[in-house]
């Protein structure tokens, strides 16, 4: 096979398998950038290698992948440690609410359980990513990070018992999430004490990231009805007549709010909900620029956040 061709079939698996690949990465990081560049770097391996002789393209690209996130891992947890108030992951915003994502992409699990994922080791996130979002059993896994099967089960339950323990496994109906994303945005803009009241639950927390480039809710996450409500009227009082549009997209697979000023997106913001569906137990408001970088207006954005 001459080099041309083998580097057009190495292109062509590679790019069968980049949505596979991302979805997989994202969920490992919380973040597209790094995402980006893990899969810039598995392409540079995968080139180098080539399809001769790999008898499963898609297993091979997938080990290499994981490794190469498993690496990305440290680079980040550095950068973590400078990083001006909470860290929240980095959205992935569909073009508009009716928009079809990518298929493997919608398997990116929610804001709420990113959020929750970070408290895993990389070795627990990824052997969590790969058994419990994309199915792979234990002996796959076992031959992807370089593990024996008996350990890649042991990670598996770690995981597995942190996660279940800190996030309860339901999933509201997209109808009644979408009425709630609404109902709380209304009052939130609005400055609604009452409404807030009525849709926030007593627990409410709420994670604000600007990463110091932005304005933000605070160095912490905000705990408790009380304060979220007085935290929430304090910024629609000092918005200053400031014009915001507002979008209602989908983020990480969920109904969300998205606010533009002017032609730039200014921030997302993520509800999460309680077992009944019925109250705001969580927002997630990234307000980071560099986290929204692949947000954009659509025409369709035209709705005034009063």
């Amino acid at each position: 096979m001459s080099e041309s061709r083998a580097t057009d079939e190495a292109t062509d698996v590679f790019l069968d398998h980049r949505e596979l690949l991302f979805s997989l990465v994202y969920n490992m990081l919380g973040s597209v950038a790094d995402t980006e560049d893990v899969l810039q770097d598995t392409w540079l391996s995968w080139s180098a290698r080539g399809t001769d002789g790999i008898a499963n393209p898609r297993a091979y690209l997938v080990r290499i992948a994981v490794n190469h996130a498993l690496q990305r891992r440290a680079t980040i947890s550095r950068r973590r440690e400078t990083y001006v108030g909470p860290w929240l992951p980095e959205p992935l915003v569909a073009d508009d609410r009716t928009a079809e994502e990518p298929a493997l992409r919608t398997e990116s699990v929610s804001l709420a359980m990113l959020v929750v994922l970070e408290s895993l080791t990389p070795l627990e996130r990824a052997v969590f990513v790969l058994n419990e979002v994309f199915g792979y059993p234990h002996t796959e896994i076992a031959d992807i990070i370089d593990r024996k099967p008996a350990a890649v089960r042991q990670l598996a339950h770690r995981a597995r018992d942190h996660v279940h323990a800190r996030r309860p496994l339901y999933r509201a109906h997209p109808r009644v999430r979408r009425e709630a994303t609404e109902r709380f945005v209304r009052a939130a803009l609005g400055g609604d004490i009452g409404e807030l009241m009525e849709i926030l639950a007593p627990d409410v927390t709420v994670w604000s990231d600007g990463g110091g480039r932005r304005r933000a809710a605070g160095l912490r996450p905000v705990h408790g009805r009380d304060k979220v409500v007085r935290l929430i009227t304090s910024f629609t009082t000092r918005r200053d007549r400031q014009h915001f549009d507002l979008s209602y997209r989908r983020v990480n697979g969920d109904d969300a709010a998205v606010l533009f000023q002017g032609d730039s997106p200014y921030a997302v913001m993520v509800m999460d909900l309680t077992p009944e569906g019925d109250r705001v137990s969580g927002v997630y408001i990234v307000t980071n620029p560099d986290k929204l970088t692949h947000v954009h207006k659509s025409a369709e954005d035209t709705e005034e956040a009063e």
